[in-house]
């Protein structure tokens, strides 16, 4: 897969944003692996990444978006009035990541956290990454 997204797997935010991503990817161009599985360590080691990450991360084409950027080229490759959020990328990062930041660092506080990663419907299991 060109495009994968490493995810927070016990987050709710992020496990609702995989699916939300899910159903508005029906050509299946995003493959997914959470940062806490094999894959997804293979990954942060692979593109040398810190370990302790705490971001959503976008590769595409071998190259690494973190936060922000991540989030909105990700909704660029949607379905439907999603893609316009790419228009905020002409904002600054530094401006885009305070926003990306506070929603992140409030997570589990807001949405709470699951003991283990999802599993996936088995419609969808062929996108994830073992």
């Amino acid at each position: 897969m060109e495009r994968i997204i490493l995810f927070d797997g016990v987050c709710n935010l992020c496990n609702s944003s995989v699916q939300f991503i899910l159903k508005r990817d029906p050509k299946g161009q995003f493959g997914f692996a959470s940062l806490q599985g094999e894959a997804g360590q293979k990954m942060i080691q692979k593109f040398r990444l810190n370990p302790d990450i705490n971001s959503f991360v976008l590769i595409e084409n071998e190259k690494v978006y973190l936060e922000s950027t991540a989030a909105l080229k990700v909704c660029k490759g949607l379905t439907g009035g999603w893609k316009l959020f790419a228009a905020f990328l002409i904002i600054p990062r530094p401006i885009r990541d305070v926003v990306y930041k506070f929603i992140a660092n409030n997570r589990y506080k807001w949405f709470g956290k699951k003991e283990s990663c999802m599993l996936p419907l088995p419609e969808w299991r062929k996108r994830f990454l073992d």
